[in-house]
């Protein structure tokens, strides 16, 4: 089926879509009703919505919470109902729900009623990776349907600075209202986290002496003839001589926790290393990464805005990014002005935010020399003024309240 082919055949797809949501509408809307879905169904009770729904239901025991999954098996408060995350169940949930929360798209053909308040979290704030029209061809005809469809339901998009004002119009395919409240999920990195390192110690059985490291490589995706691929590739990085470096630099003894991204994770088994053993934690099932990141001492990652939110943590944060001109070329553009040069100051594209100037804080490596380099050269007071003057470049508005804030929004709407 060529693209033309395929999304005729969509678009054919998504009126019958439409008319599954219309006849519902003959069911009321619920006042106290709240739907949400995560990564498509395919993740749980985690990223933004989760810490939306923790503040609303704390102030009101009365909210009703639809959760829609792929997996039933996913595991959530008793105060939320999850259901599966087919035609039937969203046509007859989402149009008898007051108010919907995502992270990600709605299926291309899903109608939102009259009375009804739509707000997206985005699943990333300042990151990397171009996306929505930014991207060129890389970015299908069929994705442009689907986000616009999405996208002129939205009633408000959770943002956290300048940055996404200047960069969602194209790259959410997005012209409506922000709320600018900073990403709820962030709330759990501010501040002090030793009740979260506890906690994680205690679930995987590690002494208060271990010190920990998140490896979390960046969720890759193409089009061909229309249809989305995801896929994932072969990590360079050497875990050993990550853990050792780091180590010689900051102390103690340091384990690896592994966290591949929500979509790719169900389809892939649990990650071993026969030389680290003990030492690799693989996470990636863990259905909220931010309870998982709150516990670290030490973030890396190839391009994903998970960086942006571990700096905000004040956590050390290493880019490792082998591959810089290849993914320039899949993905058509970046975000920043990545370069082959890894000690050049990277800036940011001044294409998609143009009333923006600042500088990449992050020590940017292409190859485990230079990461093993950037580590043990890594020096804190520079490190924190680098941080603090983007925060101020960004015009960052995040403060460690986002999820109060998104939740004095939507009980506006309530009753």
């Amino acid at each position: 089926m060529n693209e033309q082919n395929y999304i005729r055949y969509r678009k054919i797809k998504a009126f019958g879509n439409r008319l599954c949501f219309k006849m519902c509408r003959i069911f009321p809307i619920k006042s106290n009703r709240i739907s949400i879905c995560t990564f498509e169904g395919k993740g749980g009770f985690g990223c933004n919505p989760k810490y939306i729904v923790e503040e609303l239901h704390k102030r009101n025991g009365d909210y009703e919470f639809i959760w829609f999954v792929d997996d039933m098996n996913k595991e959530f408060p008793p105060y939320i109902k999850k259901v599966p995350n087919t035609l039937r169940s969203r046509a007859y949930w989402l149009s008898t729900s007051k108010v919907w929360i995502d992270n990600y798209r709605k299926p291309y053909g899903t109608c939102k009623r009259k009375g009804q308040y739509y707000i997206n979290t985005w699943h990333a704030t300042i990151g990397f990776k171009s996306i929505g029209l930014w991207r060129g061809n890389g970015f299908s005809q069929m994705a442009y349907l689907v986000s616009k469809n999405d996208s002129d339901m939205i009633d408000s998009v959770v943002i956290d600075s300048e940055w996404c004002a200047e960069m969602y119009p194209k790259g959410m395919v997005y012209n409506g209202n922000y709320l600018w409240a900073g990403a709820p999920r962030c709330d759990i990195l501010y501040g002090n986290r030793e009740k979260h390192k506890e906690r994680f110690r205690q679930k995987y059985k590690i002494g208060e002496d271990i010190k920990l490291v998140m490896f979390a490589p960046t969720f890759r995706e193409g089009a061909s003839n229309g249809r989305r691929t995801i896929f994932s590739e072969v990590w360079t990085l050497d875990f050993k001589r990550l853990l050792d470096n780091l180590g010689k630099r900051f102390g103690g003894v340091w384990y690896l926790c592994l966290r591949i991204h929500p979509q790719l994770a169900s389809s892939v088994k649990e990650h071993k290393d026969a030389y680290l053993k003990e030492r690799l934690i693989d996470a990636s099932q863990a259905d909220d990464m931010y309870e998982v990141l709150a516990a670290m001492d030490a973030f890396v990652t190839d391009y994903s805005s998970a960086a942006m939110d571990a700096g905000y943590a004040h956590m050390p944060v290493f880019i490792y990014a082998d591959d810089i001109e290849k993914y320039l070329n899949d993905r058509g553009s970046m975000l920043w002005n990545m370069s082959m040069d890894s000690y050049k100051p990277i800036t940011n594209n001044k294409n998609m935010t143009p009333n923006i100037d600042t500088v990449l804080p992050y020590p940017v490596a292409q190859n485990n020399d230079e990461l093993e380099n950037n580590i043990l050269q890594f020096d804190e007071d520079k490190y924190s003024s680098k941080l603090e003057q983007f925060e101020k470049d960004v015009k960052l508005v995040f403060d460690g309240n986002a999820s109060a804030k998104v939740a004095d929004q939507l009980e506006a709407y309530m009753w």
